[in-house]
């Protein structure tokens, strides 16, 4: 490849436009120099997620910590804020606590608790689990992952965590489902009218759980209200998680109740041990009348229940890993901090690419950003992998790797420079800017003339 710009490069560049006409012009452009779709935090790109293990012993262990606070209680935006407790007149801050089970049957009922997509194997890293609607990961966290909310419109080091790393995704999951618990009385109806609305009871959760998929009922494009008439008559056969009953015919909270009591089993092993709960029975006349369809008015005073019997009183995880174990202790590090690439006169450019390690252990995240337009850059996000951490089968396992492209039709002259920056929300240190150097050749016909002349 050339390193240098031939002979008549400045009237070369000033038909760089012309030449490249036909090579992808884009009218709205993100700064990191891709299509621009008013979609997901990281469209048309996908970050990379770490897989972990067939068992998922690394989640539900990362749950457990989160379901006491305990996976990442100094930051805020991931910590699990104090639950409240009490009835509509009497609500008071309690201990940050959520039952375990009830999160790992959300995390299934989401994901199948996994954090990338399908086809990335376990143990393995590749591009992150993202829905159709912007749900992200295991938790399918969907709030705050619509559109990208760091500087000049790039996603944030927020947004990188929640995609990439299952422990970040998890907390923030778990920090929404309290939310929704937390928005009663005043959002969302109140269980529990009889006990206090102890959190530790694992049926005063039925709202929170409901509102978790949407406090959605009857008019709704997807209905969670469990007499709307789509639902058929109660009682109606449990949900067992397995995968042979249609989703469509249950409300959300009834898919996950179903999956806290039959768990999907890995290797003659449940992925977590059963546990039953009660739903409200709407036979019951005084349960029944709560939760008639015709109480659906907001703020659903009419809606608060006594909790479903038999209760379960839940008790905190045993034997939780400390954030340390499950974060590890990961350093962020590069290949390069300068790349060369070239344009051709077809237009077509060559790539370069820049290795993301991990010199510490755990999973690393990562993000690149760059206002340079021209600069084109997959994956946006993605993760590089610990010593102490299995990794197979994949390319980018276990460093993560970025491919840098040029878009041609944005160079501002046959000879540019810009800059990449890499950073790591979890790696500690500075950021690392990479400079790419860009040199074009392109070659024109003289002006005036035309082989179509006669």
């Amino acid at each position: 490849m050339r390193d240098r710009v031939t002979r008549g490069a400045s009237r070369r560049a000033l038909a760089l436009f012309g030449a490249c006409i036909l090579v992808a012009a884009v009218a709205l452009l993100a700064p990191w120099g891709t299509p621009r779709a008013e979609a997901c935090a990281f469209d048309p790109w996908r970050p990379d997620a770490y897989e972990a293990d067939q068992q998922r012993t690394r989640y539900t262990a990362a749950i457990d910590a989160a379901s006491v606070n305990r996976l990442l209680p100094t930051d805020p935006f991931f910590a699990l804020p104090p639950i409240e407790r009490g009835t509509r007149a009497t609500r008071t801050n309690g201990t940050p606590f959520i039952p375990a089970a009830l999160l790992k049957a959300i995390a299934w009922t989401e994901s199948t608790m996994t954090q990338a997509a399908r086809a990335v194997p376990f143990d393995s890293a590749g591009p992150a689990q993202i829905s159709f609607d912007c749900g992200h990961g295991i938790m399918q966290v969907t709030t705050g992952m619509t559109t990208p909310l760091g500087a000049d419109g790039t996603p944030s080091a927020r947004q990188a965590s929640i995609a990439t790393h299952f422990a970040y995704n998890i907390a923030r999951g778990a920090q929404i489902l309290a939310e929704k618990w937390n928005a009663a009385p005043d959002q969302i109806p109140v269980a529990g009218i009889d006990t206090n609305s102890d959190p530790a009871i694992l049926e005063n959760w039925y709202f929170a759980v409901w509102a978790y998929n949407g406090f959605t009922g009857p008019g709704a494009s997807i209905s969670n209200h469990p007499a709307d008439p789509q639902f058929g008559a109660w009682p109606r056969p449990a949900f067992n998680c397995d995968g042979t009953q249609s989703r469509t015919r249950y409300p959300y909270q009834e898919l996950v109740w179903g999956c806290m009591a039959r768990p999907e089993m890995r290797n003659g092993v449940p992925i977590w041990p059963a546990q039953p709960a009660t739903l409200p029975d709407l036979t019951n006349q005084a349960m029944a009348r709560a939760l008639s369809v015709t109480n659906w008015t907001y703020p659903y005073s009419n809606m608060d229940i006594p909790t479903p019997q038999p209760a379960h009183l839940i008790q905190p995880p045993a034997n939780i890993q400390s954030s340390a174990q499950l974060l590890g202790a990961p350093v962020f590090q590069t290949s390069a901090q300068r790349i060369t690439l070239n344009v051709n006169a077809t237009g077509a450019a060559s790539k370069g690419t820049v290795r993301i390690r991990n010199g510490g252990t755990g999973v690393l995240t990562w993000i690149a950003t760059t206002t340079d337009r021209f600069l084109v850059m997959s994956p946006p996000a993605g993760v590089a992998i610990g010593s102490d951490l299995k990794c197979v089968g994949a390319e980018a396992c276990p460093d993560g790797t970025l491919t840098i492209t040029i878009n041609p039709t944005l160079l501002p002259a046959s000879r540019a420079s810009g800059t990449i920056r890499l950073s790591s929300p979890n790696g500690g240190g500075q950021a690392i800017d990479i400079v790419v150097d860009v040199s074009a050749e392109f070659s024109i016909g003289a002006p005036g003339t035309s082989r179509a002349t006669p």
